[in-house]
Protein backbone atom coordinates (compact mmCIF):
# COMPACT_ATOMS: atom_id res chain seq x y z
CA UNK A 1 0.00 0.00 0.00
CA UNK A 2 3.04 2.24 0.78
CA UNK A 3 4.60 1.69 -1.83
CA UNK A 4 1.46 2.31 -4.90
CA UNK A 5 1.42 5.92 -2.38
CA UNK A 6 4.87 6.87 -3.01
CA UNK A 7 4.64 5.68 -6.70
CA UNK A 8 1.41 7.73 -7.31
CA UNK A 9 3.30 10.83 -5.76
CA UNK A 10 6.50 10.61 -7.50
CA UNK A 11 5.13 10.06 -11.06
CA UNK A 12 2.97 13.17 -9.95
CA UNK A 13 5.65 14.92 -8.94
CA UNK A 14 7.55 14.45 -12.22
CA UNK A 15 4.70 15.10 -14.46
CA UNK A 16 4.09 18.45 -12.64
CA UNK A 17 7.94 19.32 -12.97
CA UNK A 18 7.77 18.22 -16.91
CA UNK A 19 5.24 20.55 -17.45
CA UNK A 20 7.07 23.48 -15.55
CA UNK A 21 9.61 22.89 -17.87
CA UNK A 22 8.07 22.71 -20.85
CA UNK A 23 6.21 25.94 -19.97
CA UNK A 24 9.21 27.52 -19.01
CA UNK A 25 11.37 26.42 -22.30
CA UNK A 26 8.47 27.51 -24.84
CA UNK A 27 7.59 30.46 -22.29
CA UNK A 28 7.50 32.72 -25.27
CA UNK A 29 4.39 30.77 -26.72
CA UNK A 30 2.65 29.31 -23.51
CA UNK A 31 1.16 32.25 -22.50
CA UNK A 32 -0.54 34.94 -24.57
CA UNK A 33 -4.14 35.45 -26.96
CA UNK A 34 -2.45 32.81 -29.29
CA UNK A 35 -0.75 29.69 -27.53
CA UNK A 36 0.83 26.64 -28.34
CA UNK A 37 1.37 25.50 -24.74
CA UNK A 38 3.46 22.48 -25.40
CA UNK A 39 3.40 21.41 -21.88
CA UNK A 40 -0.45 20.49 -22.49
CA UNK A 41 0.53 17.76 -24.69
CA UNK A 42 0.91 15.75 -21.23
CA UNK A 43 -2.53 15.71 -20.69
CA UNK A 44 -2.70 12.58 -22.64
CA UNK A 45 -0.90 11.31 -19.45
CA UNK A 46 -4.33 10.21 -17.41
CA UNK A 47 -4.61 7.59 -20.01
CA UNK A 48 -1.40 5.75 -18.68
CA UNK A 49 -1.49 6.75 -15.18
CA UNK A 50 -3.86 8.67 -12.55
CA UNK A 51 -0.68 10.04 -11.14
CA UNK A 52 -1.13 12.58 -14.20
CA UNK A 53 -4.45 14.21 -13.25
CA UNK A 54 -2.79 15.53 -9.87
CA UNK A 55 0.79 16.29 -11.51
CA UNK A 56 -0.79 18.58 -14.21
CA UNK A 57 -3.07 20.49 -12.30
CA UNK A 58 0.31 21.20 -9.74
CA UNK A 59 2.67 21.97 -12.77
CA UNK A 60 0.06 24.35 -14.94
CA UNK A 61 -0.08 26.32 -11.22
CA UNK A 62 3.36 26.37 -10.87
CA UNK A 63 4.00 27.70 -14.59
CA UNK A 64 1.28 29.81 -14.11
CA UNK A 65 2.47 31.32 -11.39
CA UNK A 66 6.07 31.19 -12.05
CA UNK A 67 5.51 32.57 -15.51
CA UNK A 68 3.86 36.19 -14.06
CA UNK A 69 0.38 35.27 -14.40
CA UNK A 70 -2.06 36.92 -12.94
CA UNK A 71 -3.68 35.32 -9.91
CA UNK A 72 -7.25 34.58 -12.02
CA UNK A 73 -5.20 32.78 -14.99
CA UNK A 74 -3.44 30.90 -12.08
CA UNK A 75 -6.35 29.62 -10.59
CA UNK A 76 -8.73 29.59 -13.60
CA UNK A 77 -5.87 28.26 -16.16
CA UNK A 78 -4.84 25.41 -13.71
CA UNK A 79 -8.55 24.47 -13.16
CA UNK A 80 -8.91 24.40 -16.58
CA UNK A 81 -5.98 21.89 -17.25
CA UNK A 82 -7.40 20.08 -13.90
CA UNK A 83 -11.12 19.55 -15.79
CA UNK A 84 -8.96 18.25 -18.95
CA UNK A 85 -7.39 15.80 -16.81
CA UNK A 86 -10.20 14.19 -15.16
CA UNK A 87 -11.95 14.31 -18.42
CA UNK A 88 -9.12 12.17 -20.27
CA UNK A 89 -8.49 10.11 -17.20
CA UNK A 90 -12.40 9.45 -17.80
CA UNK A 91 -12.03 8.78 -21.13
CA UNK A 92 -9.14 6.77 -21.14
CA UNK A 93 -10.77 3.48 -22.57
CA UNK A 94 -11.98 5.49 -25.24
CA UNK A 95 -10.37 5.97 -28.88
CA UNK A 96 -7.41 8.29 -27.69
CA UNK A 97 -9.30 10.88 -30.35
CA UNK A 98 -12.00 10.87 -27.96
CA UNK A 99 -9.85 10.71 -24.54
CA UNK A 100 -8.24 14.02 -25.80
CA UNK A 101 -10.75 16.05 -26.44
CA UNK A 102 -11.36 17.34 -22.23
CA UNK A 103 -8.44 19.35 -22.16
CA UNK A 104 -9.19 21.34 -25.64
CA UNK A 105 -12.66 21.67 -24.23
CA UNK A 106 -12.10 23.07 -21.24
CA UNK A 107 -9.60 25.18 -22.23
CA UNK A 108 -11.37 26.64 -25.28
CA UNK A 109 -14.20 27.60 -23.13
CA UNK A 110 -12.08 28.46 -20.00
CA UNK A 111 -9.16 30.68 -21.02
CA UNK A 112 -10.81 33.43 -23.42
CA UNK A 113 -12.53 34.44 -20.72
CA UNK A 114 -9.19 34.79 -18.79
CA UNK A 115 -7.43 36.52 -21.50
CA UNK A 116 -10.78 38.56 -22.04
CA UNK A 117 -11.36 39.73 -18.27
CA UNK A 118 -8.03 39.25 -16.44
CA UNK A 119 -5.68 40.91 -19.08
CA UNK A 120 -8.04 43.00 -20.70
CA UNK A 121 -7.75 41.54 -24.23
CA UNK A 122 -9.65 43.59 -26.42
CA UNK A 123 -10.62 40.92 -28.86
CA UNK A 124 -13.64 39.10 -29.41
CA UNK A 125 -14.36 35.92 -27.24
CA UNK A 126 -15.05 33.86 -30.72
CA UNK A 127 -12.03 34.62 -31.38
CA UNK A 128 -10.27 34.25 -28.56
CA UNK A 129 -12.09 30.74 -28.57
CA UNK A 130 -10.64 29.74 -31.92
CA UNK A 131 -7.07 31.31 -31.60
CA UNK A 132 -6.87 29.12 -28.05
CA UNK A 133 -8.66 26.19 -29.23
CA UNK A 134 -6.44 25.85 -32.29
CA UNK A 135 -3.45 25.86 -30.22
CA UNK A 136 -4.83 23.27 -27.78
CA UNK A 137 -5.61 21.27 -31.29
CA UNK A 138 -1.74 21.05 -31.79
CA UNK A 139 -0.95 20.41 -28.22
CA UNK A 140 -3.07 18.38 -26.73
CA UNK A 141 -4.71 16.15 -30.28
CA UNK A 142 -0.76 16.62 -32.39
CA UNK A 143 1.82 16.58 -29.65
CA UNK A 144 -0.18 14.38 -27.48
CA UNK A 145 -0.88 11.90 -29.48
CA UNK A 146 2.51 11.28 -30.59
CA UNK A 147 3.48 11.00 -27.31
CA UNK A 148 0.92 8.66 -26.50
CA UNK A 149 2.31 6.36 -29.47
CA UNK A 150 5.40 6.70 -28.15
CA UNK A 151 4.38 6.02 -24.62
CA UNK A 152 2.60 2.66 -25.76
CA UNK A 153 6.03 1.15 -27.03
CA UNK A 154 6.72 1.20 -23.32
CA UNK A 155 3.28 0.66 -21.52
CA UNK A 156 4.38 -0.92 -18.17
CA UNK A 157 7.54 -0.11 -17.69
CA UNK A 158 7.57 3.37 -17.33
CA UNK A 159 4.38 3.69 -15.52
CA UNK A 160 3.87 1.23 -12.95
CA UNK A 161 0.80 0.73 -11.42
CA UNK A 162 -0.07 3.94 -9.04
CA UNK A 163 -3.54 3.53 -8.00
CA UNK A 164 -4.95 5.72 -5.82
Amino acid sequence: MRDKKVTFLTQAAMIAAIYVVLTFVFAPISFGEVQIRIAEALTILPIFTPAAVPGLFVGCLIGNLMGGAVLTDVIFGSIATLIGAIGTYELRKFPRLIAVLPPIVSNICIVPLVLRYAYGIALPIPFLMLTVGLGEVVSCAVLGSILATVLNKYKGKIFVSATR
